[in-house]
């Protein structure tokens, strides 16, 4: 069940609509119906006609105007996701980004595209568009969905721990031990606020957002919601065979030290990119990594040179992608 589409947080030409889950629990879609920036159309003056789905990361939230306004300008139908739990599908008493399996997302993801239209075949292609965990999120759900989407755009998606492989091997049966049995027990707190400084208008970045849907030092990271993780990140170990090409976005660098430094103004801050880089090729059969020098932890609130050569890639990318997936929707 939906509720009807109204006005959204991010205003003119933005709209969002309320989808109601099992349990009580909801997601909102975001969508796109403005005029756009009026920038050049992003695939060589080619109309796309196509539907985009982006899906958040972790203590995130759908805000990023100029991502709506590209993919519109390219002639996409632009939709976002505020799983549950997060943004504006947070809701008194729950808590922020709970979750004990990342298939739980499975009926935000299976709601939003019933909204988009998307609930029977289809001839115009699915492209989806996941950020960090929303990358893990949306590839695990491309592989268990084969035959929906035609490509896969991920935003430096956690694929891999930051410690790696063995990292993740070695602590994740004792983290699924506090998950049966405290799962919401606040873990020791693992980011400084070295990526709001980063990002954050009020301090070394340029965006502004709502500090509650996305506080300066991310939500209490629970057991429950890092098992989800680790056990999501061992399947794409094992290998998804997902079937349609991949894109993975990812900067050149990163900067995971508990201190501040410049540096980490020209680096991601959240990931190990060469473990992620290294993971991406268990997602499928056609994969292309794509590297952007000092591009931040997501590449669409990099510097304006640094998101416009990601856009650019994008649009290199994706026609032949086009050609290459299936397109056809078989959910």
């Amino acid at each position: 069940m939906t509720g009807p589409w109204v006005p959204d947080i991010l205003g003119d030409g933005f709209e969002q609509q309320t989808l109601e889950l099992d349990g009580g629990a909801v997601a909102t879609l975001v969508r796109y119906v403005g005029a756009g920036s009026h920038a050049q159309p992003a695939l060589d003056g080619r109309s796309l006609d196509a539907d985009v789905l982006y899906v958040h990361g972790w203590s995130d939230y759908f805000f990023q105007r100029h991502v709506a306004e590209f993919w519109h300008d390219a002639g996409a139908r632009f939709f976002a996701l505020d799983l549950h739990n997060y943004g504006r599908s947070l809701r008194p008493g729950l808590v922020p980004g709970f979750v004990t399996n990342l298939a739980d997302y499975d009926a935000d993801i299976g709601a939003a595209l019933e909204a988009m239209g998307r609930s029977g075949a289809s001839e115009r292609p699915l492209i989806l568009l996941g950020h960090s965990t929303g990358g893990l999120t949306l590839s695990l759900w491309a592989h268990r969905h084969p035959g929906v989407a035609a490509a896969l755009i991920l935003n430096s998606p956690w694929l891999e721990f930051q410690a790696t492989e063995l990292g993740r091997r070695a602590i994740a049966p004792l983290l699924g031990l506090h998950a049966r049995l405290h799962p919401l027990t606040p873990l020791p707190p693992v980011d400084p606020g070295i990526y709001t400084r980063v990002v954050s208008a009020a301090l070394d970045g340029e965006w502004d957002y709502n500090l509650e849907w996305r506080p300066d030092r991310g939500f209490p990271l629970t057991p429950a919601f890092l098992d989800a993780v680790f056990r999501g990140q061992a399947t794409v170990a094992a290998g998804l065979g997902i079937d349609v090409p991949v894109l993975v976005m990812l900067s050149d660098k990163s900067y995971l030290q508990p201190r501040w430094s410049a540096d980490a103004l020209t680096a991601d801050v959240a990931l190990n990119v060469d473990a992620v880089a290294h993971r991406s090729l268990s997602l499928a059969d056609t994969v292309t990594i794509s590297r952007l020098p000092n591009a931040l932890h997501d590449i669409f609130l990099s510097p304006e040179p640094i998101r416009r050569e990601a856009f650019a890639r994008i649009g290199r990318w994706l026609p032949s992608a086009l050609r290459t997936g299936t397109g056809t929707d078989q959910s």
